[in-house]
């Protein structure tokens, strides 16, 4: 795979107060370049939920209420979170729920275009039991050792997701095949199907 060929790309990942539909606790964007992630340019914020997290949120990710009493409302990063994504590919594991997430909160935000991690793996690595990102962290034998954070917090999943993604781009020989397999139908980027000639 040329990374050379890739247009602007950031992995992301977010972190919900546990409700439906979610309020945004923590967000992570870490842009790929040249094959690798890199963190000097990346965004992660906390955010202060309107709704109070969940006790089963809470202890899935550890953003209590009491740790983010103190940070910013979502009002108040929404720009420089629009602003670093601006209108580059994104991708993250199961996408479509941190893209339903982000357009929700960024209703101005338009993607170039959306990959999946958990699709692309499905078309990687066929047969595995289990497609979760610790799964997968394992089957790849991912070197998380320069991680931030920990596993599920948005900074971590964003990093695992990120070398996820290069180290399977390297089963794909051109971008366009890597989008074919990793951007589910519906979600922006995904290929055109070819229309059907017609007499007219």
């Amino acid at each position: 795979m040329n990374f050379s060929s890739w247009p602007s790309l950031l992995v992301v990942d977010v972190e919900g107060n546990g409700t439906n539909p979610p309020d945004l606790v923590e967000v992570a964007a870490l842009p790929v370049r040249d094959g690798r992630p890199d963190t000097s340019t990346a965004g992660a914020w906390l955010t202060r939920p309107k709704n109070p997290v969940t006790p089963f949120a809470a202890r899935v990710h550890g953003l209590t209420n009491k740790r983010l009493e103190h940070e910013p409302g979502w009002e108040e990063i929404a720009d420089t979170v629009h602003t670093l994504l601006g209108g580059s590919w994104i991708c993250a594991h199961n996408a479509h729920v941190d893209y339903k997430v982000l357009s929700a909160h960024l209703p101005r935000w338009q993607p170039a275009g959306v990959l999946d991690t958990l699709r692309l793996a499905k078309a990687t690595y066929s047969g595995l039991p289990k497609y979760g990102l610790d799964a997968l962290i394992e089957h790849v034998r991912l070197d998380l050792s320069a991680a931030p954070a920990q596993r599920h917090r948005a900074t971590f999943d964003a990093y695992a997701a990120a070398l996820l993604l290069i180290e399977m781009a390297g089963h794909y020989d051109t971008w366009d095949r890597l989008v074919a397999a990793a951007v589910p139908p519906g979600l922006p980027g995904a290929p055109q199907a070819a229309e059907e000639p017609t007499l007219w």
